[in-house]
């Protein structure tokens, strides 16, 4: 995403059991009866939160999912959304319950592998015990039906995210923990997955989500239905879901795909969208983004994914862009040509190759800060030297180590976007030309629809240079006083 606007930040128990049998009750029960033949309790509860260094409670444990199949609907007039998710996913433990996170939705019913399951909620920890224990290793299907007004959650910042309200009709960004306000998931950036989503709105209006969309049909009372398949891994952060009267374009970038995520070596379908009263002032940009795309695929390498795109709204709902997958979202003011090349880069950078836990979050901001870097330098003569000395100069990008932001507060801060560029400019210069182009594009090779941490790029970086780089590291990564450069 582009760096937040401290003006525009967005918003954001239990008793003991007494005694020893009640305990030995409650963890029966929560295990649903689930014994093996001598009478013990097999399976545990999965954990409620990866323990992630800035949002512990996000995420869960004991399974891993593989794909989500959402249908929503949704009425503007109300605010109401009515949605199913179905989930399918593998166990890694023996699971007598589980957990999803969802924020202030109603769950009417939930059932795993058709079977009905028990329903507790405490906060955004929606807990389901299976009639049967889930076996480590099984596949399993969880069925979700919910409804509600979604409310935006206030970030640590200030700043909002989640599902936001637009006059016609809404706008949902996830960055970092907002998907949980319209879809029940495990809302982590280490848990990617497939993705299918139904979309209906009323009449006049156009839903549209990431990914293709693979069908398009509207109903006898006008109502409009689309489909949207996202068959590359995403985290939940980067879904998306933009309801309202808005104008798309087609094209096709060419030269970008390998045929391993597009099926077809030579091109990626790309749709762009912006809302009907900005859509002719932003019809030139959006009609560029299949050259961007290009011309970052020679830098890069083949683009990630099997469509591209991009969503512009109307300004006051959303006060950043957002690098959702395959089609980023941009308010009119942010929708620049510096600001596309920044998170279209992310595609590759952050999307593709997604941080491990959100302390990785400069390997998505610094990458693609030194994209933009990239970018002037290549096609507008602005050597990346020159936003180095820029950057070097700026006090704020010195308030502490991009791979250690102090507090979630702090995770869109300067030093993430800018002083996470400076480490990549400094490993090009350290390194040669060469080499920087060599890791540039292996490094989202590597670890193409995984997840990776800053040890793992380090370690990648030497590996690849031949040599250690612990001095670089020291100095400019993890460094807390600015270094004297002359």
């Amino acid at each position: 995403m582009t760096q937040r606007n401290r003006t525009d930040r967005r918003h954001r128990a239990g008793a003991a059991a007494g005694g020893l049998a009640a305990a030995l009750t409650a963890l029966a029960l929560l295990a649903g009866g689930c014994t093996e033949a001598t009478g013990g309790v097999r399976g545990t509860p999965g954990a409620a939160g990866l323990r992630d260094p800035y949002f512990p409670r996000l995420g869960n444990g004991g399974y891993d999912v593989s794909h989500y199949a959402l249908t929503l609907a949704y009425e503007p007039r109300t605010g109401r959304l009515d949605g199913t998710a179905e989930i399918t996913a593998r166990a890694t433990q023996d699971l007598s319950a589980f957990n999803l996170d969802l924020a202030g939705l109603t769950v009417d019913r939930a059932s795993v592998d058709d079977a009905p399951a028990a329903v507790n909620r405490a906060g955004n920890e929606l807990t389901l015990r299976p009639r049967e224990e889930i076996r480590e290793g099984a596949e399993f299907r969880t069925t979700v039906t919910y409804r509600g007004v979604p409310e935006p959650i206030t970030d640590a910042d200030g700043s909002e995210e989640g599902w936001l309200r637009t006059d016609d009709g809404a706008v949902a960004v996830g960055e970092p923990a907002g998907s949980m306000t319209w879809f029940p998931g495990n809302h982590h950036p280490s848990d990617k997955a497939a993705y299918e989503l139904t979309l209906t709105v009323p009449a006049g209006l156009e839903g549209l989500s990431n990914g293709v969309r693979t069908a398009r049909r509207t109903a006898a009372d006008g109502r409009v239905t689309t489909e949207w398949h996202t068959a590359e891994p995403m985290a939940s952060y980067l879904a998306t879901v933009a309801i309202g009267r808005y104008e798309t374009a087609t094209g096709v970038a060419k030269g970008v795909g390998d045929g391993v995520a597009t099926g077809a070596p030579d091109s990626v379908p790309v749709l762009t969208a912006a809302e009907r009263p900005i859509a002719d002032a932003t019809t030139l940009l959006r009609g560029e983004i299949p050259e961007i795309i290009a011309r970052q695929t020679r830098r890069f390498g083949p683009y990630p994914f099997s469509s591209a795109g991009a969503i512009v709204t109307e300004d006051g709902t959303l006060g950043y862009a957002l690098e959702t997958q395959t089609r980023p979202v941009f308010p009119a003011a942010a929708f620049d040509r510096t600001t596309l090349v920044h998170e279209l880069a992310h595609q590759w950078f952050g999307n593709s190759v997604s941080p491990a836990s959100w302390r990785d979050l400069w390997l998505n901001e610094g990458f693609a800060t030194y994209a933009e870097w990239l970018y002037t330098e290549e096609y507008e003569h602005v050597p990346a030297r020159t936003h180095f000395e820029r950057a070097l100069a700026q006090e704020a990008n010195w308030a502490f180590p991009p791979a250690s932001p102090p507090t979630a507060e702090n995770l869109f801060d300067p030093p993430v976007y800018q002083r996470g560029a400076m480490v990549l400019h400094m490993l090009r210069e350290t390194v040669g030309e060469k080499t920087f182009d060599e890791i540039l594009r292996g490094w989202p090779a590597k670890y193409r629809h995984a997840n990776a941490s800053t040890d793992d790029f380090t370690a990648y970086a030497e590996s690849v240079a031949g040599r250690d780089l612990d001095e670089l590291w020291d100095v400019w990564l993890y460094g807390e006083e600015k270094p004297d450069t002359r």
